[in-house]
Formats: C-alpha cells, sequence, structure tokens
C-alpha cells in the first residue's frame, strides 16, 4: 500500500516525469493532475525568443497552474483515495528564476508567494534526476518543434534550480530517483521497483536513492 495520499512527480525537461506519472496514477486508480503546457500559445515563442516572451510565459504558467492544482485538489472522490500530479506549483518560481531578469523576477516572486500558500504541498515529491545527454534524447525522441533549440546550458541551470531548491528542504518529503538510463516505459519491471520504492516511509528532506 502507497501511503502518500498527494504525489508529485518532477524532473527537469526530458526526464519520463510525465510518463511515470501516468503510470502511477494508472496503478493507483488515482486522479492524474496533468501540466496543460502544450496549450501555452508562449510556449513556442519563447524558445524563438527567450527575452521577449519570458515574462508573460512565466505569468501564463502561473495562472494556469494554480487554477489546474486549486481546482483539482479540492475535487472529492471516493473512489479515488490518490492524487498524482506531475508538477508542482514551486516550479514556477525556479524556472523564473532561470528566464527572468532581477527586477521582473522580483515582481514575480512576490505575486508567487501570495499564490502559493492557496496550493497544498505534496506528500511525497518524486524527482527524476537524469544526466545532461539523456535528457537532450529523450528531447529529440519527442521531436516537439518548439524544443528543438534547448542547448544543455539551459537544461543544466534548470537541473542546479531543482537541486538548490531540495538542498536545504528539510519541511517536505523529496524522493531523488537517479534514473540514468533506468527505462520505467519499456520495462514494466523497473516500474515495479519504483512502485515498491513509493510503498517505504520516507523521512523529511530529501532521500536519494540510485536506480
Amino acid at each position: 500500500m502507497v501511503p502518500y495520499k498527494y504525489i508529485a512527480i518532477e524532473g527537469c525537461i526530458g526526464a519520463g516525469k510525465t510518463e511515470l506519472s501516468l503510470q502511477l496514477a494508472k496503478r493507483l486508480n488515482a486522479r492524474h493532475v496533468l501540466e496543460q503546457f502544450e496549450d501555452n500559445p508562449f510556449l513556442p515563442k519563447f524558445y524563438a525568443d527567450k527575452r521577449r516572451y519570458a515574462f508573460p510565459l512565466e505569468m501564463s504558467f502561473l495562472a494556469s497552474r494554480y487554477h489546474q492544482l486549486s481546482a483539482d485538489l479540492q475535487q472529492g472522490n471516493l473512489f479515488q483515495q490518490h492524487i498524482v500530479a506531475d508538477y508542482v506549483i514551486q516550479k514556477c518560481l525556479l524556472f523564473s528564476r532561470v528566464n527572468l531578469d532581477d527586477e521582473e523576477y522580483n515582481l514575480y516572486n512576490k505575486l508567487f508567494q501570495i499564490i502559493q500558500l492557496n496550493c497544498p504541498a505534496p506528500d511525497l515529491l518524486v524527482y527524476v534526476f537524469r544526466d545532461i545527454p539523456q535528457l537532450l534524447k529523450n528531447i529529440a525522441k519527442r521531436n516537439r518543434d518548439y524544443e528543438r533549440n534547448i542547448d544543455e546550458s539551459y537544461l543544466s541551470n534548470i537541473q542546479n534550480g531543482y537541486m538548490e531548491m531540495f538542498k536545504n528542504q528539510t519541511s517536505q518529503r523529496i524522493l531523488l530517483l537517479d534514473a540514468h538510463q533506468f527505462d520505467y516505459v519499456d520495462d514494466k519491471n523497473n516500474f515495479e521497483i519504483i512502485f515498491r520504492l513509493l510503498q517505504q516511509e520516507y523521512p523529511l528532506g530529501v532521500t536519494k536513492i540510485t536506480l
């Protein structure tokens, strides 16, 4: 039995967090909260011109993520005892720190601090860690037009931002899965390994497991 009612899956771009959240939600018969990033009209514009579209992109993501989480997490369902999301609201602050200049970030941060008060933290945050070459390989494999210009330095900045966010975290349970070349999409036995890990009780702070 998985003891966590609300589980969030996170990872850098191309880590495979959405696929893991899909499998986990299906296995638990859980409500699945899936980020609707492909509907964001600013995303392809941002990858074409980061400086011009960074602020509207981050503001639109903040609004959509807040609306989705606040709506989905308040819905009750007697037949679904678990909630699985493929993101946490804190990723807004992380991406904005990388993408915005200081003045824009300071303004954004003020709004974020108000909004996050209404978004409950997950009982367990699972972070899927993959190295940069593997992330680039996965991004190329899914072949999205607007992601073709993503470079190593941008992915490194995002991944380092997550690691910095976790460094001093003592109020949340974080399971960091070092999943370099660990295939849980095509290899169902590997997914079972992760599922068994989620049945364990973890202390507050970061627990790192190499798969």
